[in-house]
């Protein structure tokens, strides 16, 4: 495997320098079932020597876990990174399947400082609001963070799961540096408002599961009959039931794709994530997820495969055909107040 360094691109206009892939790493310590940490930290470290530099955490993974997790990393390479993290999802502990959003602004002060304690970091690169509170302004939101950055408490904010107005109207308060949404080859629903209106303002895409959480490179195909009962995918409607199988069909143009190329499955999926970048005219920095150091070498090296246009056109109907949604409650996402 080369050690080829993968390509920088500029989060957004006036943005952090990045390379053209993150590391989304929530499954380290959260959701996705036991971890071995030592693996997981030879990953992180593996991954900046591959050129990522962008890694993504958020105040609710594990409850402040995950942070935590990625303390020691960031203190040995403060430098050499751009650290992402959020903040407005709370889990009960007493009920982890619920969640409730706040995006007031004494709970984002409050925020922002216990995750800057638990990063062991005194500046948070870029700060995004995770989901959006309908009962608050986004101006107000906005202006929060924008306080948050003169305080130098934050360097650039960011936003996820926000409609193409909401973009808008948080931008004109404050420049919001990049939205953080899931796209993906079974998840396009923002190509039709929120990729248009970053493109408009010079907001870069971070878009997460970019591999469909798994589901794209044919690593499982039914959740609930081969994942652990502590995997959370098994609570989403796409990956389970009737609706899987009829998604792992789905994959038989990806399937055709990847042999042409020489690839895997994960990378004609990324491939189609990064290319979007040139088909719709803004920086897109997907961050794939892992806990392998093998799986972060065969994510960075996507970066190099071109699809064609008749690739291109053999995978664009799969979207379309995808049953289930991404979430049991799609409220929390910019589809669901679309």
């Amino acid at each position: 495997m080369t050690d080829k360094a993968i390509a920088k691109v500029r989060l957004g206009t006036g943005g952090p320098e990045v390379g053209v892939q993150g590391l989304g790493c929530m499954g380290m310590s959260f959701a996705y079932g036991p971890t071995d940490t030592d693996q997981a930290r030879a990953t992180l470290d593996r991954a900046l020597e591959l050129g990522v530099t962008l890694y993504d955490t958020a105040d609710v993974y594990g409850m402040g876990e995950n942070e935590k997790f990625l303390a020691p990393f960031v203190k040995a390479h403060r430098d050499e990174i751009v650290l992402a993290t959020k903040f407005a999802l709370a889990i009960d502990p007493a009920e982890p399947t619920k969640r409730r959003i706040d995006n007031s602004p004494a709970y984002i002060r409050a925020s922002v400082d216990a995750s800057l304690r638990r990063l062991g970091t005194d500046v948070i690169d870029l700060y995004y609001m995770h989901r959006r509170d309908p009962n608050v302004p986004i101006e107000e939101t906005a202006g929060v963070l924008g306080e948050l950055v003169a305080a130098g408490k934050v360097k650039h904010i960011g936003l996820s799961e926000v409609t193409g107005p909401e973009l808008r109207a948080a931008h004109a308060v404050h420049p919001v540096a990049a939205v953080q949404s899931e796209w993906s080859l079974f998840s396009r629903d923002i190509e039709r408002g929120v990729v248009p209106a970053a493109a408009e303002l010079g907001v870069a895409l971070v878009p997460y599961s970019p591999l469909g959480r798994g589901f794209l490179t044919g690593s499982f195909v039914s959740a609930d009959k081969e994942l652990g009962e502590d995997d959370f995918r098994r609570r989403q409607p796409r990956f389970t039931g009737d609706n899987a199988t009829a998604n792992a069909a789905l994959l038989a143009p990806v399937r055709s794709v990847a042999e042409a190329h020489g690839a895997s499955l994960g990378q004609v999926a990324l491939a189609w994530v990064q290319q979007q970048a040139d088909i719709h005219g803004l920086p897109v920095v997907p961050i794939p997820g892992t806990r392998k150091a093998t799986r972060v070498e065969e994510n960075t090296a996507a970066t190099r495969i071109t699809l064609t246009e008749n690739d291109l056109a053999a995978l664009e109907p799969i979207a379309a055909g995808v049953a289930g949604d991404r979430y049991a409650d799609m409220s929390f996402t910019s589809a669901g107040r679309e």
